[in-house]
């Protein structure tokens, strides 16, 4: 048991206690917020904009770029999305959840595109190309970026990008060092997939209602 305890959190041994207080406080809120964006709730925004606070501050503060900056997109967008789900289509009904449209998938295309370009620059004018954590850092975070996206939007596929980036971080994380983010993911990607199927069932019974 010790050997196990030992593999999952030596390397917090050197941490900071505030720092690892910090990750537990950003990773609950973090948890919550998914939550509340399953169940289709408003407060999947402020929960969020707490969490990824904290990561922009930890992150930078342990030299993960990528990470950083898919924190402080988070928080934008979290603002942006708190206004386009409570803003009235119609003066009665907020913006409903709904597929993409051809024109946000030219979007959603042009964001990883342009994430990929962008994050790749940051680790090159830093000097932190330097293995194959990177090269994976950068995908993740130009598929969270498409992800958040859509969500702010209200669209299904969102999920979807979720879905893949956490499976992908799950391990990363582990490898990273951060154990506690690395189970963070893992809830995260069960939590998606039940997300995904509550709001395809959400956008069913719709289309039967009308």
């Amino acid at each position: 048991m010790n050997h196990i305890f030992d593999l999952l959190f030596s390397q917090y041994s050197g941490y900071d206690t505030l720092d690892i207080i910090l990750e537990i406080t950003a990773v609950i809120f973090g948890f919550l917020s998914v939550w509340y964006s399953k169940q289709i709730n408003i407060w999947v925004f402020p929960t969020g904009i707490i969490s990824t606070l904290i990561f922009v501050y930890l992150l930078y503060k342990w030299e993960l770029l990528g990470d950083m900056m898919i924190n402080a997109y988070y928080f934008a967008m979290s603002i942006y999305g708190w206004y386009i789900w409570t803003r009235k289509v119609d003066n009665l009904e907020v913006t409903p959840i709904s597929r993409t449209t051809k024109k946000e998938k030219i979007t959603s295309v042009f964001i990883f595109i342009s994430t990929l370009s962008f994050v790749y620059a940051v680790y090159i004018t830093f000097d932190k190309w330097t293995s194959w954590v990177a090269y994976v850092d950068t995908i993740t975070t130009a598929i969270f970026f498409v992800g958040m996206w859509l969500m702010a939007r209200r669209k299904i596929e969102n999920w979807i990008f979720w879905i893949v980036g956490d499976i992908i971080s799950v391990p990363l994380y582990f490898y990273k060092g951060y154990t506690f983010s690395s189970f963070q993911y893992l809830g995260f990607t069960i939590i998606a997939i039940y997300g995904y199927l509550a709001w395809k069932k959400h956008l069913d019974s719709k289309k039967i209602i009308s």
